[in-house]
Formats: C-alpha cells, structure tokens, sequence
C-alpha cells in the first residue's frame, strides 16, 4: 500500500550499487545489465538490491566523469531529460528507463537513477512547454540559480506558477518508469549557495504524489547540520560529505562527521557516507584523483570503512565494478553478522575518543552489544574499552565479527592491538 509517510518507507538503510565510481557520467545500459545480474546472483540474498543509474545519463557523448559544457541532451517535449538512446538502446521510442527498470525488476532488484535538481537550460532557451500548465520552461526557470561544477541545469524558483507541476511531471514519468530510487544531486549542499530546500520540499511534494514508493536521497554534502530538521522531514538519505573516495584523509574525517549526525539516524532518515569506493574503480571516472585501478584502500582500511558504515547504519552503494570483485571484496560485502547490525543496529554512539583510538557502540534488537574500536594512527596501537563503558556486565562472550575469533573476557576489559588505520568489531551478549 502507498503510504504518504516516506519514514514508513526505507526503514532499513539502502543496500546496492552504483555507477559513479567506475563508469563516471558514461555508464551503457550492457553494464547496468551486467552489474545487476551479479548483484542478483551474489548478492541480493543478503540485502543488497538497488541499481542505480548515476549521473548524465540523457548526454550522449558522455566519455568520462569530466562533463562536456553546454552540450545537446536528450529530452522529451515537456522538458523532461531522456535516456541518451546511444548508449541506453532499450529507452527507443520514447520508452525511456521503462525496458531497463522492468529487468532489474525481473531479477528480483529495485531500479535508481540520478537527476540534477533543476530544469534543462536548453529547455528554458527554448521555452518548451511543462505537461498540464500554460507555462514554459523559461517562466519557472531560475538563471541564476546553477550548479558550479555541471552545465546542464538552471534551478527552478518555486514561487512561479508551473513550478511544482513541472517536478509533478518530472516524477509521474519515473513512477512510469518504475523507478524505485531517485538521488537528487546539487541540492543538499552547494559551494555557491548551501542547501536548496524549496527544491527539496517540491520534489517531496511530487514523490508524495506520484504513486510509487521512492526512496529520495539528497547529494552531495557535506549536508548543513543546522537543516537537520529539514532533511529528516523531506528525504530518507543525505549526505554528510562531499565525494568520497579511497584516500585515507577522507575517511579519517569521517569519523567526526559520524560523530556528529549520530543522533539523526533513524527509519526512514539516513545521513550518508557516500559510496563504497571498493573494488575495480575508475574504468571510465577519473573523479577522486585516480584512474583504471583497484581501490587505493589497504585491507586494514577497508576493514575501518565497511566498520564505521555499518555501526552509524550508513546506505551502503558499492562503487566499483562488481564482475570484477574478487573473493576479499565480496567477503566485506556478504558478512552476515556484520549486515546484521548494519540492518538491525540502533543507538550508534561514539564511545571514547583518545587522538586516534576511537570506540563506538551500538545494539540490536536481541539484546546484543556491539563494539567497534579502531585505530585511526599511523602506527600500531592497542584501542580497549571497559565493559562498564558499554554497559555490560565485566565477562560476556562475544565474537569478533571479521575473524570469527569467539572470545571471553574476564578482567572487565575488551583489548584489541590493531594495525595502522585498522578496526575490529565485536559483537557481546549480556
């Protein structure tokens, strides 16, 4: 049943893949295909199913993760951007997602695509028309309201007449479609103008009308903690940073900005991580500083991030190519334990925190306590925490969950010595 309460909906924070990472704006249809077949193959029955589309999908010469400027896009009569024929051969004759949503369908998986907020600049210098008003595309337009770092949209200004039909329509055609995930992009945060919430709160209005269940996530961030409030009550996931990929600063910093947006995390509202940035990356994305490789993470820092993400309950979007995964990255993908938690978790907090040696805890809905303890130097180091801090009593069982190592404490401590920017997670029964 169709539920205007978009909390009720996401309840468990999403689990899937997308493009960027790997194809930048130049991903083909033949490699949504492929990556959501072995998503369905290898995957799905441990949660993970969305599929998305990242961005620049309606540009047809799109090579690479460097927009081309001011170049044609594919878009309908009403001002709606298309699926770039050329590179997605099933959207033909006007069919847009539709083909290619019905068979991520068929594998059992939900289908996402990427949009920039806004409307087409070459719609608003051609004043076509938005489906069900008298109003044109240059009558809602706001010119002066761009993206700093992408071309091919003008913001809308949501005082104007046609405003709130034209992102009507835009979401009526991907309820249409099938779509099942939209991510937002230039609207949680902007270098030039912060957070864009009239647009957000249009959009909210326009899923909330559609028809179909869509989880709304807001890119990119880092998303203002003082609009908290205003994320919670329009989206189900934001970003709490700008791009992240495999270099270590990043993700040292993402210990703070956890810290931060903790007590934001509930159903249905999920501050975001950003991506995975595992596996083969960079095949046709040269964001992020790299090229074709394999993710610059060592196994240690991999480990920290799929801990970290998990703990805070993070989305999860694996970034690389998946056919490409060998046994060690899909192994941090299908733990069950650990995507147990990460399903299950609630009341993720930061501990203690010395420099470096940084704890966090969590529980599940069985009772169980998790720790999490990393160690965030660059050397080797012995991160503990007292069973009082966690609020057990001194010696509960537990199993380390990476290892399967079964421990038993007996002195009140939990001690782990752990490589440079290593972690260990424990799960503790009472």
């Amino acid at each position: 049943m169709y539920d205007m309460n978009h909390h009720l909906f996401a309840t468990h924070p999403p689990m899937g893949w997308n493009s960027w990472d790997c194809y930048g704006a130049a991903v083909r249809e033949e490699e949504i295909r492929g990556n959501a077949e072995y998503m369905a193959k290898h995957l799905k029955d441990y949660g993970w199913d969305y599929i998305v589309v990242d961005i620049q999908w309606y540009e047809p010469g799109a090579i690479s993760s460097q927009y081309r400027p001011f170049v044609p896009l594919e878009m309908d009569s009403y001002s709606r951007l298309m699926p770039a024929v050329n590179r997605f051969p099933s959207a033909a004759d006007g069919k847009g997602f539709k083909p290619l949503a019905d068979y991520v369908h068929s594998l059992g998986l939900k289908f996402g695509i990427h949009i920039m907020r806004g409307i087409p600049r070459q719609a608003v210098h051609a004043a076509t028309p938005i489906l069900g008003t008298s109003v044109t595309a240059r009558d809602i337009a706001h010119p002066n309201s761009i993206c700093p770092w992408n071309t091919d949209m003008y913001g809308v200004d949501a005082s104007k007449e046609g405003a709130q039909a034209y992102y009507n329509s835009l979401f009526e055609l991907y309820a249409s479609w099938g779509v099942d995930f939209v991510k937002v992009d230039d609207i949680a945060a902007s270098r030039l103008y912060q957070i864009h919430v009239p647009e957000i709160e249009m959009i909210r209005k326009a899923i909330d009308r559609c028809g179909r269940d869509m989880v709304l996530s807001l890119s990119p961030g880092p998303a203002p903690l003082e609009h908290a409030e205003e994320l919670k009550a329009n989206a189900n996931m934001w970003r709490m940073t700008d791009d992240f990929w495999d270099l270590w600063p990043l993700l040292h910093g993402m210990f703070e900005r956890c810290y931060k947006w903790a007590e934001h995390v509930a159903p249905g509202q999920w501050p975001d991580c950003d991506m995975l940035p595992l596996g083969h990356l960079g095949i046709r994305s040269v964001d992020g500083g790299g090229s074709d490789r394999w993710t610059r993470f060592t196994k240690d820092e991999q480990l920290t991030m799929m801990t970290l993400w998990s703990i805070f309950r993070s989305p999860l979007m694996f970034g690389g190519e998946m056919r490409d995964n060998d046994e060690w990255t899909l192994s941090l993908l299908t733990n069950r334990d650990v995507l147990h938690l990460h399903r299950n978790g609630s009341g993720a907090h930061q501990v203690s925190r010395e420099t470096d040696k940084i704890v966090w805890k969590a529980q599940d809905d069985n009772g169980a306590v998790y720790a999490a303890l990393f160690n965030a130097g660059d050397e080797e180091a012995i991160v503990s925490v007292s069973m009082e801090q966690l609020g057990l009593t001194p010696s509960p069982r537990g199993k380390e969950l990476w290892t399967g190592e079964v421990i038993t404490l007996t002195d009140g401590q939990l001690s782990a010595k752990l490589p440079p920017h290593g972690a260990a997670l424990y799960r503790l029964e009472p």
